[in-house]
């Protein structure tokens, strides 16, 4: 393999086109050299309509970054690591808990590294939000993660559809930094699971979670948001409010202003995984995902007036 990390993106969206592709752009040992989308060519690379061509015609890549939509992420990345290829997972990492496994144990097998990546961890005041409650006793927490599914995910149906996720695709992101900042692991007590009636995916959901302690973490997750999208947890603590806003940009200690700095989330996962590929390893953390699928398990399910993009 060359020194170079040759990467292409496999699913040109949004989400691709906005943070991948700059980001890839940012990072020293990766280079983007070609792009996969049944339709969408950007100019400038090589472009294929599926990954089987691009292993097949393609030129030489040592990584794909997977951006499709989850349903499809298993037998993308079975395909990319059967052809020796280091695998990068856009969030969520797939649609189920058990298509995970076999992946693990394919990467593992083929010395090749699986990045389930969580973008949201990576925002800059995630970590030093984990250093101040890491002394602190936390007495409560409330997660509000809402935004307007037509402003973030515009004419996207996959996302309301079976193994899209629906609400819980930006709300992961929320569960990604709680298991992240609090010092134990939590679980799912309780779930109410608003569904559009012509939807086979939640529009908003509400969840109880708790930890070993009993400790009450309340989470409200919401698509109808119009105006700016409220990304925030708030941690009640012995000693005053710890509060993360903005999707982890933000964090106050009290009134005190502790971090307010831009979005470098999708560099520092670029860095990570150039790094996981040096080293021979996989970072595959599940948390987040088990919690979402607890939260379909358990929750109750309500129908609300259909959703029409």
């Amino acid at each position: 393999m060359s020194d170079l990390l040759r990467i292409a993106i496999v699913g040109f969206g949004e989400i691709a086109g906005r943070q991948h592709v700059p980001a890839i752009a940012k990072t020293s040992g990766i280079a983007l050299v070609a792009v996969v989308d049944p339709a969408k060519t950007p100019p400038g690379l090589p472009h294929f309509r599926d990954l089987q061509e691009l292993l097949r015609d393609g030129p030489e890549i040592d990584a794909v970054a997977l951006c499709t939509p989850p349903q499809v992420r298993h037998v993308q990345a079975a395909a990319a690591l059967a052809a020796g290829k280091h695998v990068l997972l856009e969030k969520p990492p797939g649609s189920t808990l058990s298509e995970l496994t076999p992946l693990i144990t394919a990467a593992h097998e083929a010395s090749r590294t699986l990045f389930a990546t969580w973008h949201s961890r990576y925002a800059p005041a995630v970590g030093p939000a984990r250093q101040l409650l890491a002394g602190r006793t936390i007495t409560k927490v409330t997660v509000i993660w809402r935004e307007d599914v037509r402003v973030w995910h515009p004419g996207q149906a996959w996302i309301f559809e079976a193994g899209g996720f629906g609400v819980f695709d930006p709300g992961i992101n929320a569960l990604s930094i709680l298991t992240e900042i609090l010092p134990h692991q939590v679980c799912i007590r309780n779930a109410m699971l608003d569904f559009p009636s012509n939807r086979d995916a939640p529009i908003a959901a509400q969840i109880e979670l708790t930890d070993h302690s009993g400790l009450p973490i309340h989470a409200e997750f919401d698509f109808r948001q119009t105006g700016p999208p409220s990304w925030d947890i708030l941690c009640e603590t012995e000693a005053g409010p710890v509060t993360l806003s903005k999707g982890g940009r933000q964090l106050r200690d009290g009134n005190r202003l502790v971090v307010d700095a831009a979005d470098e989330e999708y560099p520092a996962l670029y860095r990570r995984f150039v790094a996981l590929t040096s080293e021979g390893k996989s970072d595959v953390d599940l948390a987040p995902l088990r919690l979402v699928a607890d939260s379909f398990m358990v929750g109750q399910r309500r129908l609300v007036e259909a959703f029409e993009d």
